[in-house]
């Protein structure tokens, strides 16, 4: 099982991964977690990483997508995942789309308002979690990841969920969509 979690800040990805990484047996892996790994090596790509994301910018394309397919190389990937805030841009979901065939995409769809309210309920001390990066991550979201989404109901693979709802019913309507009953 290969699958593609989409969703603004705050969405519920990271939750919804882990259930579905247990459920189907396939490890979560989160570009966010990937970036934020890479940043605490004191290495000139973990400098410049850091300072991109704490002004909440993306990582350009060909940067993303050359961390994103060395680290789906490991052997742990080999026979699926679950794929957190990848791809997020539609130059990225093309240039994937050729390298991997991902059984679905899951947009979990929550408002701004509610993405900023349950961030800033979270207790955290990431640099890039300040309000200001939240705010501009939210709006690159927007902007960037939106003919994303286009893309992929496109192609008949994007399932919308209802992200607002209770953690385990957003769990349920995404079980029934990877098994096409929605």
């Amino acid at each position: 099982m290969k699958l593609i979690l989409i969703g603004i800040q705050g969405a519920g990805k990271s939750t919804q991964g882990n259930l579905l990484s247990e459920k189907y047996g396939v490890p979560y892996l989160s570009s966010g977690h990937i970036f934020r790994e890479i940043t605490r090596k004191k290495t000139k790509l973990g400098r410049w990483l850091k300072e991109t994301l704490n002004a909440g910018a993306l990582v350009p394309d060909d940067t993303t997508l050359e961390i994103v397919f060395e680290y789906l190389q490991k052997p742990e990937y080999r026979h699926g995942y679950i794929l957190d805030g990848f791809p997020r841009t539609l130059a990225q979901a093309e240039e994937f789309d050729k390298r991997e065939k991902i059984n679905k995409v899951i947009l979990i769809d929550v408002s701004d308002k509610e993405a900023v309210w349950r961030i800033s309920g979270r207790v955290s001390d990431r640099q890039d979690e300040t309000l200001q990066a939240i705010r501009q991550r939210i709006e690159l979201f927007h902007q960037l990841t939106k003919p994303v989404v286009d893309h992929y109901q496109g192609l008949g693979m994007l399932a919308r969920i209802n992200g607002e709802q209770e953690v385990n019913k957003v769990f349920k309507d995404i079980l029934a969509a990877c098994n096409g009953k929605t």
